[in-house]
């Protein structure tokens, strides 16, 4: 009865413990990002952040490129201040921030930041993963930024010429130098904030996405360690399903995100390829800059996921290495008393006098997942052959990785879409300017 107590008691401690981590505290490791979440106005974290961060986002996202393209834009401008591609540019980029800051409202409403982010899962994670982890969250902002910060100053660089040149005309406020001035201010921040909350998304997935693969390398530390295939299988598993949870909760926007981007893109291409268009950097700049933007926050995304991917497939090439390197040494310590060095005699193939040379000169190709070096024999001899290959069987037919709707992103799914993109490109290069 007394150990029967005891264990009930621990069990629930641990239940205590797992969720005074889901509680969120005023300085804990998400304040200085809930901080800039509210500065960035896409809190909503309570009723009151709600509201104003869909009114920040109605005013920025859909009233001010409305008035930009519909009012601001002069209809008889200089043929260097005409915009016959802003249709474009801000329907891409808004139709982008809405699919973006829609799905970021209900992550954050439905899981909460900190569920969302998986901190209520870390303490399950080994200090290393917890303190990689952490460091990420802390530079996530200044990847945002890194992506932000350059193409708002390419933007910012042609609305100050576009209007301190002449570009526009009326003077709302009475005074066209200060109705330029707002107006300028009005786009630049509008524009700032789309891409803001885009990129925002892309590099919180991103940050998912690091998590795991903190984890992939920290579980690839079990082969290296005298553990149970039962131990090893049930991490792995964990680790799946929490794969699983982000491929379903990412699915939706990375779906809608390909297809909202491929066709601005050939949208773009259409318009910019037909034979009345008029293609120059004062007319297209602006559109070309949307387009870099775009791109850049699916490339976060899609690499991403095929980072996923090739961790867990390294994770499979190593446990079939592990099982290779046991298998082997079992062999010898059959088929002698005791362990003895390698025979040179039969040997077909030389080893290496140095090792240590082959890993210097592999230098970052190589990492604790996908390297070339022998598994040492302490870590398996435990472990039966039956086990080990039951553990390669299932690593082999349940692979892991982001998937959407079923389809793995990985490599080869990447070289899928390229291919797919690429040959609607050159098809409509075909139809509009004889490229074939």
């Amino acid at each position: 009865m007394g150990d029967e107590t005891s264990r009930e008691s621990l069990l629930n401690s641990d239940k205590n413990f797992a969720l005074l981590r889901c509680v969120s505290h005023a300085y804990d490791e998400l304040h200085s990002f809930r901080r800039w979440l509210k500065w960035l106005c896409v809190d909503q974290s309570n009723a009151k952040t709600a509201c104003l961060s869909w009114f920040v986002f109605l005013v920025f996202a859909i009233l001010i490129p409305a008035l930009s393209h519909f009012v601001l834009a002069c209809s008889d401008c200089d043929n260097r201040h005409s915009r016959p591609y802003d249709a474009v540019m801000q329907l891409s980029l808004s139709g982008v921030a809405a699919l973006s800051f829609i799905c970021l409202s209900f992550f954050i409403r439905k899981f909460g930041l900190r569920r969302f982010l998986f901190f209520d899962k870390l303490y399950n994670e080994s200090e290393t993963v917890r303190k990689g982890y952490t460091e990420q969250l802390n530079r996530s902002l200044t990847i945002l930024f890194i992506f932000v910060l350059p193409c708002f100053a390419a933007e910012s660089a042609y609305k100050i010429w576009w209007y301190s040149s002449g570009g526009t005309r009326i003077p709302f406020l009475g005074n066209a130098i200060v109705s330029n001035t707002v107006a300028c201010i009005l786009e630049l921040c509008s524009w700032f904030y789309r891409t803001v909350v885009l990129f925002l998304v892309c590099v919180l997935f991103r940050l998912i996405c690091y998590l795991q693969i903190l984890r992939l390398q920290d579980f690839a530390q079990v082969f290296q360690s005298n553990y149970d295939v039962e131990s090893i299988l049930r991490e792995h598993l964990r680790i799946r399903r929490h794969l699983r949870i982000i491929s379903h909760r990412y699915r939706t926007f990375i779906l809608w995100a390909l297809v909202f981007i491929t066709v601005s893109q050939f949208a773009s291409l259409l318009m910019t390829t037909r034979s009345s268009a008029d293609v120059n950097i004062y007319k297209t700049g602006e559109l070309a800059l949307c387009s870099v933007s775009l791109l850049a926050g699916l490339m976060i995304i899609l690499r991403s996921a095929t980072r996923i991917t090739h961790k867990a497939l390294s994770v499979t090439c190593l446990a079939a290495k592990w099982h290779v390197c046991a298998t082997i040494n079992s062999f010898e310590i059959v088929e002698n008393e005791t362990p003895v060095g390698p025979v040179a005699g039969n040997r077909v193939f030389p080893v290496s006098s140095d090792a240590s040379s082959d890993i210097d000169d592999a230098g970052d190709e190589e990492d604790e997942m996908d390297n070339t070096r022998f598994i040492p024999s302490y870590a398996f001899n435990t472990i039966s052959f039956q086990k080990r290959q039951a553990l390669i069987s299932y690593f082999k037919n349940n692979r892991a990785g982001i998937t959407v709707y079923g389809f793995m992103l990985d490599r080869t799914s990447l070289r899928t879409i390229f291919g797919i993109e690429l040959s609607l490109v050159l098809w409509l290069l075909g139809k509009t300017i004889g490229i074939s």
